[in-house]
């Protein structure tokens, strides 16, 4: 049982923008219902698929003075850790669809890929992608399913457990200098090079239908979500690196639940907050990474066009917090007041929950955000452990 205590968070620093958001139909023209749609097929039809557990923290929620938390926990998503399970592996298999259709001159089917009638063809469409490690294991693990060969970059503070996983699914793995968007720009380059295909979960000019598959394929999380919850929440809290998930989030949550759909507040790292900066131009813009944020997932400086378009016409709220929240927020998940369930979340999964704790006990911001007694929210835990040394470092305090 933890010892668990708001200290830290009452006097935790978070930078908030009110965000007003303006009109348009990008979560009907960047993601539609039948891109979630297609995707959710599909992904029902993987081996091992299995709808991850959404818990209730009724004691915590309680503590906090909320009516409910409702936590959304992808580490068991298909062995591999995180929702990324979900993103970089269709976005693969549609890219493969898309190449071989046009090679063949006639539509090439999902299933057909997946039962490998095109073995010899798949096996010289190479696969590439940047990462921070989950987008790129979840990208490994489809091109193995599908046969097809994958080659991912890494910056220098990737860990070698998350370099370790991707090369155990066949990648090819390559470490840079700098940080991850230098990385996007080495495997964009290296891809160009050598005619391979690259597989992003960012967008950029003249590049969007990879991310956009990405984002459809985390569809199937709220898909489980919605299922789960006849209700709408008042609030999601949901992290961000360059916006994917977040976007996806919002438009699936908007398009299942229209005008009673939960209010948006997307949670950003101190030290990568790009949205936060795109909010306040209300436009996009990136921000230099000066030192490498703990929540390595969401340690991006550059977000994607594809998922601002919708962020911007969703999202209420933006916030940042410092990495000193990181630790006990984890510790607390494993380590639950009595009642609520034992949870073991990776560095980028708590983002969400250490924001919504601070908020909570800052009563000028709870007021800012809407936060109130009956007040139920809805948290992303995008990962489990995804490198058990760092994780087992976390728990020990040190």
């Amino acid at each position: 049982m933890t010892a668990f205590s708001t200290e830290i968070f009452q006097h935790a620093t978070l930078d908030h923008v009110a965000h007003n958001p303006g009109p348009g139909d990008a979560i009907e023209t960047v993601l539609s219902r039948g891109d979630f749609a297609a995707a959710v097929d599909e992904i029902r039809t993987w081996p091992g698929y299995a709808p991850t557990p959404l818990h209730r923290l009724d004691a915590l929620a309680a503590r906090l003075g909320l009516g409910g938390i409702h936590y959304k926990d992808e580490g068991p998503r298909f062995g591999l850790g995180s929702f990324k399970a979900l993103g970089g592996a269709y976005a693969a298999l549609r890219l493969l669809q898309r190449e071989l259709t046009a090679m063949r001159g006639h539509e090439v089917s999902a299933a057909d890929i997946r039962a490998g009638r095109y073995k010899a063809d798949v096996a010289g469409i190479t696969l590439v992608s940047a990462t921070d490690g989950n987008h790129g294991r979840s990208l490994a693990w489809g091109a193995q399913m599908f046969g097809a060969p994958c080659r991912i970059y890494i910056h220098k503070d990737v860990s070698a457990g998350r370099a370790d996983a991707m090369a155990a699914l066949g990648a090819h793995i390559t470490r840079i200098d700098g940080d991850y968007d230098a990385s996007v720009a080495r495997a964009r380059k290296d891809a160009e090079d050598n005619g391979w295909f690259v597989v992003s979960d960012t967008s950029w000019p003249g590049y969007s239908q990879p991310p956009r598959d990405v984002m459809a394929g985390y569809g199937m999380m709220l898909a489980e979500v919605t299922a789960a919850m006849p209700t709408a929440p008042s609030h999601v809290f949901v992290q961000a690196g360059v916006g994917g998930l977040a976007a996806a989030v919002a438009a699936a949550l908007v398009q299942h639940w229209g005008a009673d759909a939960p209010r948006i507040v997307v949670v950003e790292p101190a030290l990568a907050a790009c949205l936060l900066a795109s909010a306040k131009a209300q436009a996009a813009r990136s921000v230099a990474i000066d030192a490498e944020t703990i929540m390595a997932g969401l340690s991006c400086g550059e977000p994607s066009p594809l998922a601002w378009q919708i962020l911007s016409q969703c999202v209420q709220d933006f916030l940042t917090i410092e990495d000193s929240l990181v630790p006990p927020t984890m510790r607390l998940l494993a380590q639950p007041l009595p009642g609520d369930a034992a949870i073991d979340a990776g560095e980028s999964a708590v983002a969400g929950l250490a924001a919504l704790i601070a908020a909570s006990q800052q009563p000028e911001l709870a007021g800012a955000l809407g936060l109130k007694a009956d007040s139920t929210v809805l948290l992303i835990g995008s990962e489990g452990v995804t490198d058990a040394a760092i994780f087992s470092t976390i728990m020990a305090g040190v």
